[in-house]
């Protein structure tokens, strides 16, 4: 488990535990909203199979408190940058801070990391609220493009949480 002491809105606790037998069920079905799905895609079970077909991704479950409430999922690219994806909070826990606690977790953590020097992410262009989200945690865009999405950046000694 990783754990920051970060809360959302409500006060509950957030914190990025291992996918395992007793709630991979809960976090396959986490779904976004209906206006975000040209986004993202309509369950986290998408993301859970890359992460365990793929020998680049590492899954995360968001927890708030006790809560499944989304995914999460990280990975270290050639160049060493390391990498934040598959953000999916579910469409019910949306609006609380879960998704802005998650990523400052694992932000925080990916920051402690011997190798890891930056911090990167992308997002479709027309996805203003992750532009917003992003932004507000300081990652800049680079001149690079992954696929069709922007993608930003971080130091790892700004993503660090003291």
């Amino acid at each position: 488990m990783i754990d920051l002491g970060l809360s959302d809105r409500a006060g509950r606790r957030v914190a990025l535990h291992e996918v395992h037998d007793e709630n991979w069920r809960a976090v396959a079905d986490i779904a976004p909203l209906d206006d975000q799905r040209r986004y993202v895609p309509a369950l986290a079970a998408r993301y859970l199979l890359l992460s365990s077909r793929e020998d680049v991704w590492n899954s995360f479950a968001v927890y708030a408190d006790d809560t499944v409430a989304g995914h999460i999922m990280w990975g270290r690219d050639e160049d060493g940058s390391h990498w934040i994806g598959g953000m999916l909070i579910d469409g019910a826990e949306q609006g609380k801070g879960v998704g802005r606690a998650a990523v400052r977790t694992l932000m925080g953590w990916l920051a402690e990391r011997e190798d890891c020097r930056v911090l990167r992410l992308s997002y479709d262009p027309d996805n203003v609220a992750a532009l917003h989200l992003y932004a507000s945690l300081g990652f800049q865009p680079v001149p690079a493009v992954e696929g069709d999405e922007v993608v930003v950046e971080l130091s790892a000694t700004q993503a660090a949480i003291g």
